[in-house]
């Protein structure tokens, strides 16, 4: 169970059910507490799907890592390419 005060804070601030609340927090915790690899990988797949190349998506894939709640390091696009490609 999420933290009762903040499910109590989403409620008072959204039109969310306690339940709906409380899913909408567990989602967002689970998000990010996803490993950096484990995010690269579907961010990559998820940015292929949609047509890009790679040079864009490591670029966009190692800026959005600075950007996250818990900064992930800063991986090099060869880091980035090895934890996709193996």
């Amino acid at each position: 169970m999420p933290d009762p005060v903040l499910v109590a804070h989403v409620v008072a601030t959204t039109s969310l059910t306690p339940g709906e609340a409380a899913r909408v927090v567990e989602d967002v915790i689970a998000f990010h507490a996803q490993p950096v690899e484990d995010y690269v990988r579907a961010r990559h797949a998820s940015l292929k799907t949609y047509g890009a190349k790679n040079p864009e998506i490591f670029a966009r894939i190692a800026e959005e890592l600075t950007q996250r709640v818990v900064a992930a390091p800063e991986l090099s696009e060869r880091q980035l390419r090895r934890i996709i490609y193996g």
